[in-house]
């Protein structure tokens, strides 16, 4: 799968404690995250992890914003609210190393209002390996954001959650495929062999 002309990244989105707790009612669901994780570091694919944050200076979200705009669960962490600061951390299943990347956005995509670009055009990378939560929000986001932006996509779709399986189902065997490889995670493992 790597060869001098393509380099992947394996991008872990929104599974923060807050995020995760709403969707994977039962730890299996995280077990496909893991392995993914595990294979990419196993096969020195660089992961990088993309997370919900607010800056105190960042700009005001209109309400017209469906999914932000309206008093977002998300808060903004800080040092007069540790709890919030604990529900922002990425969730104990898929630590981060001390040496991979944690990016913060601001709104859905990934690359909104993060330097997730400037990341990724530094190291090289040109191919993304897509897993999160959820499948119709940060993944959705990313993937046409980062198909306009050339990005050679795979959707690992046994690690992307979301709360309704029919849109799940729909995004990955109908949608994603127009603009991503789209495969399981023990498939993307097989790529390697």
């Amino acid at each position: 799968m790597e060869s001098h002309h393509n380099k992947a990244a394996l991008l872990v989105m929104d599974m923060q404690n807050i995020i995760v707790s709403q969707y994977a009612k039962h730890k299996d669901a995280l077990v496909p995250f893991q392995k993914a994780l595990e294979a990419a570091r196993k096969h020195n694919v660089p992961v990088i992890f993309v997370k919900v944050g607010h800056r105190q200076n960042s700009p005001p979200i209109s309400e017209r914003n469906k999914l932000f705009g309206r008093k977002s669960s998300f808060g903004s962490g800080n040092e007069t609210n540790p709890a919030m600061n604990v529900a922002m951390d990425v969730h104990e299943s898929v630590q981060p190393l001390p040496e991979e990347l944690i990016v913060d956005k601001f709104r859905v995509s990934g690359f909104s209002g993060s330097e997730l670009e400037t990341l990724l055009q530094s190291q090289g990378i040109n191919t993304l390996i897509l897993t999160g939560i959820a499948t119709s929000g940060v993944v959705l986001s990313t993937l046409c954001e980062a198909a306009d932006k050339d990005y050679a996509l795979t959707v690992l779709s046994d690690a992307c959650l979301d709360r309704d399986p029919e849109v799940h189902r729909v995004l990955v065997e109908s949608v994603f495929p127009q603009q991503a490889d789209v495969l399981a995670v023990d498939d993307w493992i097989n790529t390697f062999m």
